[in-house]
């Protein structure tokens, strides 16, 4: 099971047995733990549990219950008092599981599936029931550009006028445009497998509806970023192909004319 949705049916108790005096925790906690910032401790939100050291010191605590919960899992760390690495580690499980990311927004709409593509109110909606399911991860919401996270990358667009839209996604693997350009054959690590447009989606939207290029670029993995020298050799690459198809072709013609070729 993917480890981000294995955490959604868990609720777990962190006990950082690791005590205090100060009223603010995190004051004492970040000058004493590893790899611990302020900003880290006071974002797990510890609580004061009943509990108290044999010297009277708070231990600290954090529930956290997401919704249809299944298991239930206790989290203790710096039991030993000379093992404060051990404590750090629970504030870093809290960040993580405090806070799980999801594909969708808020409302429960896929973004990239909200933008206004031509027939949206009809393709978008059988799209998600037929081809996906009714997958609570992929609804395109109740109409385009529902959401504001939406709104506000499409006044952007219009705003900044881009000759190139890089959409950045993860964890298939892969490189994939659309556009009226010749697309990228491989960025780093990462192969050209053009795998289409969907209804609502931001390279249906720019790549084909605007004619503006849309380089989307699927990461290996939803959880670990590639190594320091691979993201430098995608943005080489990337500038590269810029330079040889868009800097060069009369000076990377103005989204304007772009629209006007994909019109033909």
């Amino acid at each position: 099971m993917h480890p981000r949705k294995q955490m959604a049916v868990i609720a777990a108790a962190f006990v950082v047995a690791v005590s205090a005096n100060a009223a603010r925790p995190c004051d004492e906690f970040y000058a004493r733990l590893p790899n611990v910032s302020w900003a880290l401790c006071e974002a797990a939100r510890l609580e004061a549990s009943p509990a108290k050291s044999v010297k009277g010191r708070t231990i600290y605590m954090r529930d956290i219950e997401p919704d249809q919960a299944r298991l239930r899992v206790l989290v203790i760390g710096g039991i030993h008092g000379d093992e404060l690495s051990s404590a750090s580690v629970a504030l870093h499980w809290i960040r993580l599981f405090g806070r799980p990311a999801r594909r969708v927004n808020a409302n429960g709409v896929d973004l990239n599936r909200n933008f206004p593509t031509p027939n949206w109110e009809r393709d978008a909606a059988i799209y998600w029931e037929q081809r996906t399911r009714k997958d609570p991860r992929r609804w395109p919401g109740k109409r385009p550009l529902s959401e504001p996270e939406t709104q506000f990358l499409l006044e952007e667009i219009q705003r900044f006028k881009p000759n190139l839209i890089v959409s950045i996604h993860a964890p298939y693997g892969v490189l994939d445009f659309d556009g009226p350009i010749e697309p990228p054959r491989r960025l780093g690590r990462l192969h050209l497998e053009q795998v289409g447009v969907f209804p609502g989606s931001l390279g249906n939207y720019g790549g084909v509806h605007k004619g503006m290029p849309v380089v989307t670029i699927e990461l290996h993995s939803a959880l670990l970023t590639p190594r320091n020298v691979e993201i430098e050799r995608m943005w080489r690459d990337l500038g590269q192909w810029m330079g040889e198809t868009m800097a060069l072709n009369e000076q990377a013609a103005p989204v304007e004319r772009l629209t006007r070729q994909a019109a033909r």
